[in-house]
């Protein structure tokens, strides 16, 4: 509106100078130029204002457009890259809004040293200031949102680390008792047998003064180890075989191979080595 009025002025000026004399129409002529000053002057301020008003919004803009991503971000599962998304536009937001402030300030400055006044020019900043402020609560509370996300997933972590170290104690522990259990069963059926003259079996104190270990000092490396389970046939490579061990009968037949050498074939593992683990040949 004053724009106007001082164009109004300025072309009146420029009519009634037809009328006047040389001097008259070059004091008219300095009040055109310097009307003309204030209107270019006017002019900048005003576009400078304006410049600084289209770029808090174009800010407001690109911060609703971060907080957007955010969300979505937010609602996808998680993952390495989605939370550096969320990182980096959480930290474009937040040097966005400084900046934003930090322009309202200087449009705030600008309008109070400008010749340029008016309320709606003060009321559009308001505005602005009342855009700002709102994005700042929904940041502050996004900013809560993802806090308590972060520990949620924090103690889950803590937990899923806590369930593996379980397991993993627990698949130690499994095998520790697996290896444990395949050794004592191994050793459940582990026996030895030993075939030798009486002089042999006398050397190594398995045969003492006609009695069959009676003593437990005998030499156990003489024996050999058999699997209950699987070896049910020994031969003695002899004609002459005596059992000296006690064995349950009916558990095993003591017969002889083509060449008329004596061997053992046990029929009922468990009951011939339940009595003794040991067992006791005398060959000739």
């Amino acid at each position: 509106m004053k724009k106007t009025l001082l164009l109004f002025v300025a072309c009146t000026l420029a009519l009634s100078a037809c009328n006047m004399t040389g001097g008259q129409q070059e004091a008219v002529q300095q009040e055109r130029d310097s009307l003309q000053r204030i209107i270019n002057e006017k002019d900048m301020e005003l576009d400078d204002i304006l410049g600084t008003f289209n770029e808090v919004q174009e800010g407001i803009r690109r911060i609703n457009e971060a907080e957007g991503r955010v969300t979505i971000a937010d609602g996808s599962p998680e993952s390495a890259s989605t939370r550096e998304v969320v990182r980096e536009n959480m930290q474009f937001i937040q040097q966005a809004m400084q900046q934003n402030r930090e322009l309202i300030a200087q449009l705030q400055e600008k309008i109070k040293n400008s010749s340029i006044k008016g309320t709606k020019m003060q009321k559009t900043i308001e505005n602005l200031q009342a855009q700002i402020d709102a994005q700042a609560a929904r940041i502050q509370e996004l900013e809560a949102s993802l806090a308590e996300k972060d520990a949620l997933i924090e103690a889950q972590g803590d937990a899923i680390a806590g369930l593996s170290n379980n397991v993993a104690a627990l698949t130690e522990e499994n095998r520790a008792n697996k290896d444990k259990m395949q050794q004592q069963d191994k050793e459940l059926n582990t026996a030895w047998f030993v075939f030798g003259t009486k002089s042999e079996l006398k050397e190594q104190k398995i045969l003492t003064k006609g009695d069959v270990l009676k003593n437990g000092d005998f030499n156990k490396d003489y024996f050999t180890k058999v699997d209950i389970r699987y070896d049910k046939d020994l031969k003695f490579y002899s004609k002459s075989a005596q059992l000296l061990s006690t064995h349950p009968a009916g558990s095993y037949q003591l017969t002889k191979d083509k060449q008329g050498q004596y061997e053992l074939h046990i029929t009922d593992p468990q009951k011939f080595w339940s009595v003794s683990k040991y067992l006791v040949v005398l060959v000739k």
